[in-house]
């Protein structure tokens, strides 16, 4: 019985794993997807087509690659929507991105990465990206720095202390900056990155804080450089800090002080 149940453990830990795999690639072929799982390709085709059985993933008919299915996006959809941070966040991010007439959006720690649980299409936005779902680096996104600059002091300096991957000729790594530029967050309100994550996208966020102060996500905006340019950051900035600031009060939480951070 003992190895059975570890034999059902295994498949299951090994599913779960293939769709985190296939989630952050966007798509993995069955030899991929079985090397990166340390299986052979037969298993990990047999492991592949049960998943796309259940909708959680979705075979390409041309390239027979596997991407994340619409099974998956109804799971994910139905854990949102039980969330009061998503349900009282929406509306306002909708209201900020009109505003800024850029993306909105909304990301929550887990780990070392920010993960991002909704998001906001700007209106001038051609072809929206979406980040719902994807992990991104502490240190080289503003929604990050937002969830790094407010964390305990003890588990910020092991982050700072790296090691800090470059992304772009403009991620910040070294430590004593980017201490020091996470003071500077705190006492202005909200995070900025320029280009630091990707060539050609700028982002601002601030934090969204529960009833008794805890910053517990992240509120963001994000659009390419050509129109969200760095002298337009503040003025973004601002309203970004403002529209975490409403959701905060959503939450319970009651500012004291000066109106921002």
């Amino acid at each position: 019985m003992r190895d059975q149940t570890g034999g059902s453990l295994q498949s299951v830990n090994r599913a779960l794993t293939a769709l985190e795999l296939v989630a952050d690639a966007g798509e993995l072929g069955v030899s991929e997807l079985g090397r990166q799982l340390g299986v052979h390709k037969a298993t990990a085709s047999r492991l592949a087509a049960v998943l796309a059985e259940r909708g959680l993933l979705e075979r390409d008919p041309v390239t027979e690659r596997y991407r994340i299915g619409f099974g998956l996006v109804r799971l994910a959809g139905a854990a949102m929507s039980g969330l009061d941070l998503v349900r009282l966040a929406r509306p306002i991010l909708e209201t900020l991105a009109e505003r800024v007439r850029e993306a909105s959006n909304l990301g929550v720690r887990n780990g070392d990465d920010v993960v991002y649980i909704d998001q906001i299409a700007g209106s001038r936005s051609i072809v929206t990206v979406s980040w719902v779902g994807r992990r991104t680096p502490l240190h080289s996104t503003s929604n990050g720095k937002v969830m790094l600059a407010w964390a305990d002091e003890r588990d910020r300096e092991r982050v700072i202390r790296g090691p800090l991957e470059s992304y772009t000729e403009h991620t910040v790594t070294d430590p004593d900056v980017l201490r020091a530029e996470l003071e500077s967050i705190r006492r202005r309100g909200y995070a900025q990155t320029v280009e630091e994550l990707e060539d050609g996208l700028n982002a601002v966020a601030a934090p969204v804080r529960q009833a008794d102060g805890r910053v517990i996500a992240a509120l963001g905006v994000s659009g390419p450089a050509f129109r969200m340019h760095a002298v337009d950051i503040p003025r973004i900035g601002l309203l970004t800090a403002e529209a975490a600031q409403a959701v905060s009060r959503q939450l319970g939480y009651l500012e004291r002080g000066s109106a921002v951070g």
